[in-house]
C-alpha cells in the first residue's frame, strides 16, 4: 500500500521522501560522508523485511533523471523528512524541500575504481592517498558520475568518480579496492622543448642555405701600372666556382708553358710585373769571365852564375 506519498508497498523499501541538507539538523560531520538520516518509521519497515546489510539505497530524482546511491547513518528525522549531505543534493539537482525516492539495494563490492580532481591543488597535498584513505572511511558506496567532497586542512577538493568496476555502483565497506587517478580536469601537459628544436632546425637550414658563400677569384682585377682594363671580367656565380677551379688546375701546366714568352714581352715594354725571378735568372745575359794574366815564371836560383873577378885588379 502507498500512503499520503511516503508510505510502504511490496516486499521491498521503497519510499518518496522531502529532502533537505545536513545543515538544518545541525550535523556538519555528515557533509564528510555518503550517509543519510531517516524517520524511525524507515527502521521499523527495514526491519520487518529481509533486507542485505549494510542498509544501501538509492537516490532518484525524477525530474531530472539523475541517481546516486548512499547508506544510512541515524533514524531520527521528522516523519516525511531525510537529511542529506549538501553535495549529495548537487549531484541530484536537487533544492531544498524537492522530492526524493528512496529505494533499497544491493551493491557489489568494489575492485576498481578511478578518480578525477576537479583542480591540480590536490596533488599539491604532501600525501593525499592517506587523505582519501581516511575520507572513504565515512562513506559506503560509490557511483560512477558522481562528485564526492574531501575536506582536508579547511579547504574543499571536489573529485569525480568516472569509472568503477565491477558495475556503475559498488559498495567499497570492507573489501580490498583499487584506486587510480586521471589527470585533473585543469591540469596542461607542459610544452616539450623537443617539438621546438625541431621547428627551428628547417628555419636554420633555411637561413643558411640562403646566406651567400665564398665564391673565390670573383673580384675585380687591377693592373700595377694604373691604366684602366681593356675588358670587364664576368661575374661568377657560386654554381661556377667549381668549374673556375678545375679549370684553373688545369691550366697551370699551360699557363707556365707561356709565362716565359709573356714576361720577356711585357719586360721589353718596361712594365714591372711581379713573379718573373726565375725567367730573369733564366734571360739575363752571362757577364763574360775576366782572364787572369798569366803569370811569368820566376827563375830559380843558380849557383855559380855571378861574374868573375880577379884579385890582381
Amino acid at each position: 500500500m502507498f500512503f499520503d506519498g511516503y508510505g510502504y508497498h511490496g516486499t521491498s523499501f521503497e519510499q518518496t521522501y522531502r529532502c533537505y541538507p545536513a545543515s538544518f539538523i545541525d550535523k556538519p560531520h555528515l557533509e564528510n560522508g555518503d550517509k543519510i538520516i531517516m524517520p524511525p518509521s524507515a527502521l521499523d519497515r527495514l526491519a520487518s523485511l529481509h533486507i542485505d546489510y549494510p542498509m544501501l539505497f538509492e537516490l532518484s530524482n525524477a525530474a531530472t533523471e539523475r541517481v546516486s546511491h548512499c547508506g544510512v547513518l541515524e533514524f531520527i528525522a521528522e516523519e516525511g523528512m531525510i537529511y542529506m549531505p549538501y553535495w549529495m543534493m548537487e549531484n541530484l539537482l536537487l533544492q531544498e524541500g524537492d522530492i526524493v525516492r528512496v529505494k533499497n539495494v544491493t551493491l557489489p563490492k568494489g575492485k576498481y575504481v578511478k578518480l578525477q580532481p576537479h583542480t591540480k591543488d590536490f596533488l599539491d597535498i604532501s600525501n593525499p592517498k592517506a587523505i582519501l584513505e581516511t575520507t572513504l572511511r565515512n562513506f559506503s558506496c560509490l557511483t560512477t558520475g558522481d562528485s564526492i567532497m574531501v575536506a582536508y586542512n579547511n579547504k574543499k577538493y571536489y573529485i569525480d568518480i568516472i569509472e568503477s568496476k565491477p558495475s556503475n555502483a559498488i559498495s567499497i565497506i570492507e573489501t580490498d579496492c583499487e584506486v587510480d587517478f586521471a589527470p585533473p580536469l585543469d591540469y596542461k601537459e607542459p610544452e616539450r622543448p623537443v617539438s621546438s628544436l625541431k621547428n627551428k632546425a628547417p628555419a636554420e637550414e633555411a637561413e643558411a642555405e640562403a646566406e651567400p658563400k665564398f665564391n673565390p677569384f670573383t673580384g675585380a682585377g687591377r693592373r700595377l701600372d694604373g691604366k684602366p682594363l681593356k675588358y670587364d671580367p664576368p661575374p661568377v656565380s657560386s654554381s661556377s666556382s667549381k668549374d673556375i677551379r678545375a679549370d684553373v688546375a688545369n691550366n697551370t701546366a699551360k699557363s707556365s708553358a707561356g709565362s716565359s714568352s709573356q714576361n720577356t714581352s711585357r719586360q721589353s715594354q718596361g712594365k714591372l710585373v711581379f713573379g718573373s725571378n726565375a725567367n730573369r735568372n733564366q734571360e739575363t745575359p752571362k757577364e763574360p769571365t775576366k782572364k787572369e794574366p798569366e803569370k811569368k815564371e820566376e827563375p830559380k836560383f843558380q849557383a855559380f852564375t855571378g861574374k868573375k873577378y880577379s884579385l890582381r885588379g
